[in-house]
């Protein structure tokens, strides 16, 4: 007699949980939502390196303190995250992940919107930065479930063999949205100073209404995935919130030390070009090109890595993603500093548009799976937000900072990022992978660990 493993005994007992998945419409859904989220995003860092220091933190008698400030900025968005998390990752998991991604569409992209609106402190005085850091705080708090939800709504759609694949495209929408943000600011920057400085610059934040409007007639018909639908039914499912807090600790935990890499993403797309504009004295049309390269890269890079997941499991690929950055940030720097446009491109290119994507194009999966479906966005937005509020909201201030005040010491940048990639790389090992289970056998093997929990807390 043939055994039944598992995943066929799970399958036998539940087999409507297969019917009703629609990957592809989940995928593109994902996409389209993390694109926006990250054109918001990346639109505001460039804006942030380029331009926002003049317009809304002016300081004549030192530049680089009015720098420092507006990379303060670009961190707002991430150090709100986590109490965003808390807000819309039990949403996610109580109303469902279409809910909360149709809320957070329309919160991300009016406050980008809003954003260009905005009078220069020249018009209104110390009102302007402080509209400003509200609309990044409003961008923050709903990035927050935007993410974690595309990713749980992919993953619970995908087939059992091509998870990792199928949530890849969620990341390939954030480098996409990198990517159109960085090439719609080239031509602006073009542009003479006095009209970019008085309207030239709003452009970009006003585009977002486009992909605002797309992403609606996407998401709009979208179903919640069957695996989402069958524990919403269970009436005993308890509060998310307070069930990651009482299971799942240790999952957030390991989650927000593996997003530091992140770190990375900060530095190679918001400090690297203040660094070479301000610091080094570089073409910043040239070195915009650098992150569309790059970011075109990683399109294509991404899914590919996710395929490899799939068939070689998370842990290798995302380790060696994230310790290629690690070593590379220091040539690529050291090239910026060197005023040496083809290394400039040759290794931005092989340190984010490929080996970071090794990384980056796999968490989705490799994270979401470290919780049980009906906890899945309230743990999986915890984790990253905290992990990103950390990395994203400390890195571009603190890049800048160890820099000096001339901006002319990129080592110690480069050493930063080697230390949060090493504690990204101890969290992973710590991790168990989960290429090979089902989603059911996931939910069991998080479950089993609940009822351990469970006792040891009570003896």
């Amino acid at each position: 007699m043939t055994p039944t493993t598992p995943s066929a005994q799970a399958t036998t007992d539940i087999p409507h949980v297969t019917h009703g998945k629609t990957p592809k419409r989940a995928a593109i859904a994902s996409w389209i939502g993390s694109a926006l989220e990250y054109y918001d995003f990346a639109v505001y860092g460039t804006a942030a390196a380029l331009v926002l220091n003049q317009l809304f933190f002016p300081d004549d008698t030192n530049p680089a303190i009015a720098v420092l400030v507006a990379m303060a900025t670009v961190g707002v968005a991430y150090v709100v995250r986590p109490l965003g998390a808390l807000i819309m990752g039990p949403l996610g998991d109580r109303f469902g992940r279409r809910f909360v991604l149709m809320l957070t569409l329309f919160l991300i992209g009016g406050a980008t919107f809003a954003i260009g609106c905005l009078p220069t402190y020249e018009q209104v005085g110390a009102l302007a930065p402080a509209l400003l850091v509200v609309c990044r705080l409003i961008q923050g708090l709903s990035a927050a479930g935007e993410q974690a939800s595309a990713i749980s709504m992919s993953l619970e759609h995908a087939n059992e063999r091509h998870r990792s694949f199928t949530t890849s495209w969620t990341l390939q929408g954030t480098q996409f949205g990198t990517l159109l943000a960085t090439a719609v600011f080239i031509p602006f920057t073009m542009l003479p100073e006095e009209d970019l400085m008085s309207w030239g610059w709003r452009v970009p934040f006003w585009l977002s209404a486009v992909v605002v409007v797309t992403a609606y007639i996407i998401r709009r018909r979208l179903e919640e995935p069957p695996a989402f639908q069958e524990v919403h039914e269970d009436d005993a499912k308890g509060a998310p919130l307070g069930l990651v807090f009482k299971h799942h600790k240790a999952a957030v935990l390991r989650i927000a030390a593996a997003a530091m890499i992140n770190t990375v993403n900060m530095v190679f797309t918001v400090w690297s070009i203040t660094y070479a504009t301000n610091g080094v004295g570089l073409d910043r049309s040239t070195m915009l090109s650098v992150t569309i390269l790059a970011n075109a890269v990683a399109l294509a890079a991404i899914p590919l890595v996710a395929m490899l997941a799939d068939k070689v499991g998370r842990k290798p690929v995302f380790i060696a993603g994230v310790a290629g950055p690690a070593l590379l940030m220091y040539p690529y720097l050291g090239s910026i500093s060197a005023g040496n446009w083809p290394l400039i491109f040759v290794f931005g290119t092989l340190m984010s548009g490929i080996l970071y994507s090794m990384s980056n194009g796999i968490w989705p999966a490799f994270y979401a799976e470290m919780f049980p479906t009906r906890v899945r966005v309230t743990g999986l937005a915890l984790g990253t937000q905290i992990g990103f509020a950390i990395s994203g909201g400390v890195a571009p201030a603190l890049a800048t900072y160890l820099a000096g005040p001339e901006l002319d010491n990129w080592v110690g940048p480069a050493i930063f990022v080697s230390v949060m990639c090493a504690i990204s790389i101890g969290a992973a090992l710590t991790a168990k992978e989960t290429a090979r289970l089902s989603l059911e056998e996931i939910n069991v093997l998080h479950r089993d660990r609940a009822v351990v929990s469970a006792r040891a807390g009570s003896a």
